[in-house]
C-alpha cells in the first residue's frame, strides 16, 4: 500500500489536487477489498472509513455533543460522484446520509486552514489536509494488517507499475 500512499503524498506535494483527491477517495475501496473481497463496494468502503477516518472527522461540540462531520456513507457518495462523473454533487447518491454538498478548499498558506467547516449541509474540507489524513489512515491500517496472511496475499496481487529497468519498481 506504500506505493499508493507515496503517490498520494507526491500529488499533494506537487499541488495536483484533482489527482490527489481521486487517489484519496479510491484508497478506502482498495483497503476494504483487501479485507473482504466478497463484500460489495457500497458496504466495505463506509465500514473501512468508519474505523480508520471517521475519528478524524468526529468532534465533541459544546451544546451538541459528539458530532461526526464526515461519515463513511457521505464520503462514499462523494467518491461515487467524483470518480464516476467528475462531480461533487452527492444529492443524487443514495449512499449519502447527512450532507448535501462538499467544498474542497485549496491550501491557504501561512498556517491558515479551512477544514471541517460546516455551513448548513455543506462541508468545507481543505484538500491537502483531507488527502494527507487519508494517506496516514491507510498507512496505519496497512501496518495493522501486516500479520494477516490472507490480506498480505491479496495485497501482492495489486497493480504494480514496472520500471523499464528490470528489478527497479516504484515504491
Amino acid at each position: 500500500m506504500k506505493r499508493f500512499t507515496k503517490s498520494l503524498r507526491s500529488a499533494v506535494a506537487n499541488g495536483d489536487w484533482y489527482v490527489a483527491l481521486a487517489t484519496a477517495l479510491t484508497l478506502p475501496d482498495l483497503c476494504g477489498r483487501l479485507v473482504d473481497p466478497a463484500l460489495p463496494s457500497g458496504k466495505r468502503y463506509p465500514e473501512w472509513f468508519r474505523v480508520w477516518m471517521e475519528p478524524h472527522y468526529t468532534r465533541l461540540l459544546p451544546r451538541i455533543g459528539l458530532h461526526t462531520f464526515l461519515t463513511g456513507d457521505d464520503c462514499y457518495a462523494l467518491r461515487c460522484s467524483y470518480l464516476h462523473e467528475g462531480g461533487g454533487d452527492i444529492v443524487q447518491q443514495r449512499a449519502r446520509k447527512v450532507l448535501d454538498d462538499f467544498h474542497f478548499i485549496y491550501p491557504l498558506g501561512n498556517n491558515n486552514r479551512v477544514h471541517l467547516n460546516r455551513m448548513g449541509n455543506t462541508l468545507q474540507l481543505q484538500v491537502d489536509i483531507f488527502c494527507i489524513e487519508m494517506a496516514d489512515a491507510v498507512d496505519a491500517w496497512s501496518a495493522s494488517v501486516e500479520g494477516d496472511a490472507a490480506i498480505q496475499a491479496r495485497m501482492k496481487s495489486m497493480l504494480v507499475i514496472h520500471s523499464h529497468v528490470p528489478g527497479l519498481e516504484f515504491l
